[in-house]
């Protein structure tokens, strides 16, 4: 494959969601994979994954080199979960109950005590295979939030961002439950494994077994849920704030990737992909000629990039993959129009046949894989505004 060197930026242009300028080289940067589950080699300790600010790593002392300390013989998945337990140990979270990879505990926290209502506000999960736990307190003024590996790296526990809340929501409230055989079968037919489900926490609606539950989390919290049943038909929960599907994968990247549905996200991550986000409610039909509205209320379409807005200012590059249809090619215009252009790269979906082009990222994944979909990507070229209709 083509080495693909970094590109440097230094400021040129103002952009709408940013106070200061930039530009891009046009030499190609490299989209950076950040996947626990896709890593070829060890790699260094990965930053928090609920804060978008640098957390201060924990170092506890040291208590196994490896899971293999614990015993010949031993269940490595139990292995794992012991470590963890001790670990957390430590850091006062003490889990009398056995802990289950793959589900959620809640548990008095340490930090707070659950406040004056005395009641457990420490959600932790442990992924399915062990390899790591996270946990964060919910209670509003606590906020404390942490990761522990079954491996040698080191900790990491601080107190997270406070999110603006639009009520509390959490899995139980809204009714969901870990993915059923139909629904993992469903996505295994679009080359989507039951790890990227667990770690992107795609569920269903307990009353209906057919709902896909796409949970949209901002510094780990619960914020907001957009539903999709097999046939396509979509809805979005009620009273909570528009943010972009996976923002914590990108709250510590200089490089982005914008796809324009969930299950592209979670294709990309197939491919390695992890710093990469989907808008929460699909494409425009055509580009509007009224012009960018200066103030955050008048913007109604694109609201979420206005909620995400502290983690776009950071971004030097930003790979627009939307789909290659009339509505995407309008949705790559407005989002480039806002975002900036000048650090804006744009996806060119291969050719299907002699007649017609791969639509989106899925497409690629199950006709060519994922060696091929990452390879699509990192030929993105320097953005250039596409001729679609346009709405008076």
């Amino acid at each position: 494959m083509t080495v693909i060197h970094h590109c440097s930026c230094r400021p040129l242009l103002r952009t709408l969601f940013s106070s200061t300028t930039r530009t891009s080289s046009r030499t190609l940067g490299r989209v950076w994979p950040r996947s626990f589950s896709h890593t070829q080699t060890t790699p260094p300790p990965p930053p928090p994954p609920f804060s978008s600010s640098p957390l201060q790593p924990n170092t506890p002392t040291r208590i196994l080199s490896n899971v293999e300390q614990i015993g010949v013989g031993s269940n490595v998945l139990g292995a794992k979960v012991s470590v963890l337990k001790q670990k957390m140990e430590l850091l006062g979270i003490n889990s009398h109950d056995f802990l289950i990879p793959g589900r959620f505990h809640h548990f008095f926290c340490p930090k707070c005590k659950g406040g004056q209502s005395m009641i457990r506000t420490l959600s932790l999960h442990i992924i399915q295979d062990g390899g790591f736990a996270m946990w964060r307190c919910f209670h509003n003024e606590c906020q404390w939030i942490g990761q522990v590996f079954a491996d040698d790296r080191a900790a990491y526990n601080g107190f997270g961002k406070k999110v603006k809340s639009f009520g509390q929501i959490s899995e139980e409230s809204l009714g969901l439950e870990l993915l059923g055989s139909e629904l993992i079968a469903y996505f295994a037919e679009r080359m989507i494994s039951e790890k990227t489900l667990q770690r992107n926490a795609v569920m269903q609606l307990s009353s209906q077994k057919d709902v896909i539950a796409f949970t949209y989390r901002q510094n780990g919290q619960l914020v907001g849920c957009k539903y999709r049943t097999i046939g396509k038909r979509f809805w979005q929960e009620k009273g909570t704030e528009k943010i972009l599907y996976g923002l914590d994968d990108i709250n510590d990247v200089a490089e982005i990737i914008i796809v324009e549905g969930e299950i592209d996200k979670l294709s990309l991550e197939e491919a390695g992909l992890c710093n990469c986000v989907s808008v929460p409610n699909g494409a425009p039909t055509k580009v509007s000629t009224k012009g960018l509205p200066s103030v955050q209320k008048f913007d109604l379409q694109f609201q979420y990039l206005w909620n995400c807005k502290e983690n776009l200012d950071k971004v030097s590059r930003i790979i627009l993959a939307t789909d290659g249809d009339t509505s995407g090619k309008a949705l790559a215009e407005e989002l480039a129009c806002r975002l900036g252009k000048e650090r804006c790269w744009k996806v060119r979906w291969p050719k299907k046949d002699d007649s017609c082009y791969f639509k989106d990222a899925n497409e690629v994944l199950k006709h060519m894989g994922p060696v091929a979909l990452k390879k699509v990507i990192e030929d993105a070229e320097l953005y250039q505004p596409n001729i679609v209709n346009q709405v008076m």
